[in-house]
């Protein structure tokens, strides 16, 4: 579907970025960035490389492959993190721009199925069911929308009811695509990753009160090859445009 209100806006945006730098050149800015935005990323991404002749490659995966690239010396210019827990790794290793760092996007957890199982969920404690013979959810040490996942039900008390029947996979989009193939019969994702998948159904939605806050920050990388393109790829992606981008695909945009 096309979006030309997107592309007009966001292209304005751009312009007022590129004239605020007298000594523009393009060049490529390297974003890795967590899994559940890769729909959005490739839109804003698509539309700034039109605008700007600057080239922006993702690295797409779990936030804490990521960060730790990033540790390891990857080059990378702009990080975007599913949680607040990584960043905050990559701070105290004096990984990035504190200064760029801010809260981007929430979001929201869904329990989903196949969209022709015939499983039904009056609420989360039905996972705990003999129906539910395994759920699929993201590494719950380590990746953000598993370690979610796992303070949800540890919170309503089903983490020890479901823990020995749960398939941990690399990352909340790898859950999706469990679930989708019937390899699991359910399992725990963001909410808006069951947007973008036509093969899966929502068969609970968490209540905002019951789930963990879900934070997405942003910090542009200290010591990448590009800080001046990260900077301005951060300014549209923080601009009223770019957040409606975001909101297009189900983020929660922070104020």
């Amino acid at each position: 579907m096309n979006h030309p209100c997107h592309v007009l806006s966001l292209a304005g945006v751009l312009f007022a970025a590129t004239l605020g730098s007298s000594r523009f050149a393009a060049g490529e800015i390297t974003v890795f960035a967590a899994a559940s935005l890769s729909d959005a990323l490739h839109e804003l991404a698509t539309t700034y490389q039109k605008t700007t002749g600057d080239t922006v490659r993702l690295n797409l995966g779990a936030s804490s492959l990521l960060a730790r690239q990033i540790k390891e010396g990857a080059p990378a210019d702009l990080f975007l993190s599913a949680d607040e827990a990584k960043m905050d790794d990559l701070a105290r290793a004096g990984l990035i721009d504190a200064t760029s760092r801010r809260s981007l996007l929430s979001n929201s957890l869904v329990i989903v199925v196949a969209a022709d199982s015939k499983l039904k969920l009056a609420s989360a404690q039905d996972l705990a069911s003999a129906e539910v013979h395994r759920l699929a959810v993201a590494e719950p040490e380590t990746v953000p929308a598993g370690i979610y996942a796992r303070e949800y039900l540890q919170k309503v008390g089903l983490w020890e009811a479901v823990v020995g029947k749960t398939v941990p996979v690399e990352n909340v989009r790898a859950v999706l695509a469990v679930v989708e193939s019937g390899n699991a019969d359910a399992g725990i994702v963001y909410k808006t990753d069951a947007l973008i998948s036509r093969k899966v159904r929502v068969a609970y939605e968490v209540p905002p009160g019951d789930g963990p806050r879900i934070s997405y920050p942003v910090a542009v990388v200290e010591g990448g090859g590009n800080p001046a393109g990260a900077a301005r790829f951060l300014a549209l992606l923080t601009s009223p445009a770019g957040k409606s981008v975001f909101a297009k695909y189900g983020f929660i945009t922070e104020p």
